[in-house]
């Protein structure tokens, strides 16, 4: 038994993957919905422990390790797997962007299912790949965004990279201080490793500053292609993020608090439905950051609940979004409108999802994001729990903006059909897992790490009426700045500063090195035409020296006094130039 459910979860889903274009659609995207649901299952049953401990490259490796923390993003990775490919199957797909989405979701079961860091950052490196090639594959806008994606992404994986090989030299193992036998403790070794650490997997988890790839890209290809990117990278950036910190750190706390209140923020301007979404996905990942950053049992088990949950329901609000976009054909909330009557089962799907995130009483937002805040204030951080409270009512009211436009503001002039049958079947059942962990917190607990859970009493009065207050001054705050909130459009983000920069800088760095270039080049050849004109006649030499007559030049007898010497030093001193100048352009 154990030497079958040995075999890393990747595997099967990155053979249907392979298979996959070649098959029918129907069938290709069944064994992917199959293969998915298989790893949600394997990864319950696989009993705990490190497998599959190899030597990779001449370092130890282990490929497959079992643990909480794994455990949990297997079942969690599987279960969204199964409903997007079904969504994708009904939403039109082709079969090549349902073979790039499963290559995605297997390279993240690769990272997660990683024993050490060398393993976690070869699929980390290859999600990065993956996930370009399925934003690539819709054409479009959706290449040049690609193109961004994959540059921040290289950027950060790079950084990574760095710390985990400083890492290594600070102790002699890339092996996780986690597993047993290991002498060093978990985490990230040293000052400089935990900063390269905390910068490039910020790249993945959109840290403020670090995240305008996010809303940048995940609006830009086909819709069941946004509902697998809604879900793998940041959330492997977040358990990235506790391997590296399991005890916290304190500025990644106020990271996540930053990131909670910028993301709220940013969607509540958008008009893309689908870059309002993105914009949430920052924001609520905030809340994990923030959750790994405080630490502890409580704030840890919160986090990887939220990881969770938010799984469920931003891919959920996705879905939504996209049978909105598949009916109608429009983006723009503003293009939209009266859908209540016209789509009431994508509605019911979506108002679900839309308490859920903002964390209301019953869903299962509520039960995670509630971990996170009272960590905060159980540990008497007053600042971020501000914070957090704030990005609750920037949720609040983006989504009471998302839903007013999209459902109830205006009149259809004319009919719209609902989803799919198949849409509906994918949207429905993530909706109603988010209402049973909501209504059945236990559920959910028992499949947390640690004994966070323990401490979890979500359904308490204090915390119950903190959101009702919440919902209400966001319910009010929304009405009163409806009017201003609707005469903006496109507010600009940091990719609108560093973006031209980038380009001009890069333009300029160009043109150096080619005018550089051109300019050595030039002088090479002169050097070599007046080595080879002194060889021929030297006592031409004299015309490349300065101040002819003051050597003793005779005009009548056509040489300098002593031209031989003359002759053979510019010789010498021109072969020597073009020997450095050969060695500077090589």
């Amino acid at each position: 038994m154990v030497e079958f459910t040995a075999v890393p979860p990747a595997v099967p889903v990155l053979a249907v993957a392979l298979l996959l274009p070649w098959l029918s659609r129907r069938v290709g995207h069944a064994l992917g919905a199959l293969a998915t649901a298989v790893v949600m299952a394997w990864t319950y049953l696989v009993p705990a422990g490190a497998y599959l401990d190899v030597t990779f490259l001449g370092f130890e490796a282990v490929l497959f390790n079992v643990d909480g923390f794994s455990r949990l993003m297997g079942i969690i990775f599987g279960l969204i797997g199964t409903a997007a490919v079904t969504y994708s199957y009904f939403s039109d797909a082709e079969n090549v962007q349902t073979a790039y989405a499963l290559t995605y979701v297997g390279t993240s079961l690769g990272a997660v299912f990683a024993g050490d860091w060398l393993t976690l950052i070869f699929f980390w490196e290859l999600m990065a790949i993956t996930s370009t090639l399925l934003v690539w594959d819709y054409g479009g806008p959706a290449v040049r965004a690609g193109f961004r994606y994959a540059l921040l992404h290289g950027i950060g994986g790079s950084l990574l990279m760095a710390a985990i090989v400083w890492h290594y030299a600070e102790v002699g193992t890339f092996l996780f201080g986690s597993l047993g036998g290991v002498d060093h403790a978990a985490g990230m070794a040293g000052v400089v490793p935990k900063v390269l650490a905390a910068v490039g997997i910020g790249v993945n988890v959109g840290f403020v500053g670090l995240h305008a790839w996010l809303p940048d890209t995940y609006p830009r290809p086909h819709i069941a292609a946004s509902v697998f990117l809604c879900v793998f990278t940041t959330k492997t950036g977040v358990y990235g993020m506790y391997r590296a910190f399991p005890d916290g750190h304190l500025w990644i706390a106020y990271m996540g608090g930053a990131m909670a209140v910028f993301g709220a923020s940013m969607a509540l301007l958008q008009n893309d439905m689908r870059r309002l979404l993105s914009y949430h996905i920052q924001s609520q990942v905030g809340y994990m950051v923030a959750g790994v950053g405080i630490g502890g049992a409580l704030a840890t088990a919160g986090a990887f609940g939220h990881v969770y949950n938010h799984i469920l329901y931003k891919s959920l609000l996705f879905m939504t979004v996209g049978a909105v976009i598949y009916r109608t054909g429009e983006e723009n909330l503003k293009k939209v409108g009266g859908l209540a009557r016209e789509m009431p089962l994508t509605c019911l799907a979506f108002t679900i999802a839309a308490l859920s995130i903002a964390g209301f009483p019953g869903f299962n937002g509520f039960v995670s994001k509630g971990m996170v805040v009272t960590a905060a204030h159980h540990e008497h951080l007053d600042a971020l729990w501000y914070l957090l409270l704030i990005g609750g009512v920037g949720t609040f009211m983006s989504f009471i903006k998302l839903g007013y436009y999209v459902f109830y503001h205006g009149e259809r002039s004319h009919s719209v059909p609902d989803a799919n049958r198949g849409q509906q079947a994918a949207m429905l059942s993530i909706a109603a897992l988010c209402v049973a962990y909501g209504l059945y917190p236990d559920a959910l607990f028992g499949i947390l790490p640690g004994h966070g859970a323990e401490e979890a009493h979500p359904y308490t009065i204090p915390h119950i009426q903190e959101v009702l207050v919440l919902a209400v001054i966001a319910l009010v705050g929304f009405f009163l700045l409806k009017k201003p909130l609707a005469k903006l459009a496109g507010v600009p983000d940091v990719d609108s500063a560093y973006e031209p920069l980038t380009f001009y800088a890069t333009r300029a760095t160009v043109r150096f090195v080619t005018e550089t270039y051109a300019a050595v080049d030039r002088a090479a050849v002169a050097a070599a035409e007046a080595a080879m004109d002194t060889a021929r006649d030297p006592r031409r030499a004299t015309r490349y020296l300065p101040g002819r007559e003051e050597i003793g030049f005779d005009p009548e007898q056509g040489h300098v006094p002593m031209d031989t010497t003359i002759g053979t030093s510019v010789l010498i001193l021109t072969v020597v130039l073009t020997a450095v100048l050969a060695v500077l352009l090589v």
